[in-house]
């Protein structure tokens, strides 16, 4: 076994219809679109899981998907062997076809966010629970040699051809094998996309210009909820995450990027609630009320791995360098890289 399933096709980015249409892009960012980002920009995300793309930089996707990014997430693995989180979900028919409700739920996600998606065919590892943790499945995503597991991620971005890449930290941002992986596999794609010799077969080379990991915000929302005297519902999460950064020594990633978009934190809301059989509508995820998050941090938050262009933290957009440097480009500017 290889781990590898069929892979899943390129969703056409679709916004939502009915009932349930994102808001527009505020008039703020509507006024200043074209001025600041002059297209064609993109951006890719690359996630374990489905629904880990509605739980980290959602607002942020969906916000410049709303000012003319072309966005794309890729998600490495069908989530097979994730439990069902949701009660309302916990039937025989969705355990038997799990693997495609989970697609249904991301291409649902997808249309909310305004982004395009790439399922790129791996097999969920599953997360190992005892002491010792059992072995990992065979053929899983996890256990895959690092070019094999790279392999799809390149020529994707070099199909794409994304001038920022999205990941997680070499943590994984939390320690499931899938999200180490995922690191390991993006920072390989982000410095061997560009390489003519490497993944031969895997399209055009293409070099991204800048790569970062996500950045937890749930610290600001806990502090603000407390400091107004309620009850905050991640309290046990923070015990829990004290003590494996403890364990683990874990250094904490400096933010060098504030993206703002709490205009957007209820299209992330709803990304998320697509995903119906891993999220709980009365979980912890909504115990804050949106109003809240955006007076305590009405950001997303990142940090800036690499960058091949000239940028300066702190940042308030992912594209600082990107825009001049391809402005650059188009106007000849003696040894501007050509883009």
């Amino acid at each position: 076994m290889t781990g590898r399933g069929t892979p899943g096709p390129v969703a056409v980015p679709a916004r939502a219809a009915g009932g349930d249409v994102p808001p527009a892009m505020p008039g703020n960012l509507a006024a200043t679109a074209s001025r600041r980002w002059p297209a064609p920009l993109r951006l890719m995300a690359v996630h374990a899981h489905p629904d880990d793309e509605s739980s980290k930089g959602a607002a942020t996707m969906a916000r410049y998907a709303r000012c003319g990014v072309d966005v794309m997430v890729c998600t490495l693995t069908g989530g097979e062997r994730g439990d069902i989180l949701n009660k309302a979900m916990d039937r025989p028919e969705i355990r038997a076809n799990l693997s495609r409700v989970r697609r249904q739920e991301m291409a649902r996600a997808g249309e909310i966010l305004g982004v395009r998606q790439q399922f790129l065919g791996f097999t969920d590892s599953g997360l190992p629970e005892g002491d010792p943790p059992p072995p990992l499945p065979e053929g899983c995503f996890a256990l895959q040699k690092l070019e094999d597991a790279a392999g799809p991620l390149v020529r994707a971005v070099r199909e794409f051809r994304p001038h920022v890449m999205l990941t997680y930290d070499e943590n994984g941002g939390y320690p499931h094998p899938d999200h180490v992986m995922t690191h390991q596999v993006s920072v390989e794609a982000f410095g061997a996309a560009a390489d003519p010799d490497r993944y031969p077969g895997s399209g055009e080379p293409w070099r991204p210009l800048k790569l970062y990991y996500f950045v937890s915000w749930f610290t600001a929302l806990h502090e603000e909820i407390e400091r107004r005297g309620l009850a905050s519902p991640y309290t046990e999460w923070f015990k829990r995450w004290d003590d494996e950064d403890r364990a683990a020594t874990r250094p904490r990633l400096e933010i060098t990027t504030r993206v703002p978009c709490a205009d957007f934190f209820a299209v992330r809301d709803q990304a998320l609630l697509a995903h119906a059989s891993q999220i709980d509508p009365g979980s912890s995820w909504f115990a804050c009320p949106v109003e809240v998050q955006q007076a305590a941090w009405p950001t997303e938050d990142y940090h800036l791995a690499r960058s091949l262009v000239d940028t300066e933290p702190p940042e308030d957009d992912l594209f600082a360098g990107v825009r001049e440097t391809l402005a650059a480009s188009a106007a000849g500017t003696a040894g501007a890289q050509p883009r």
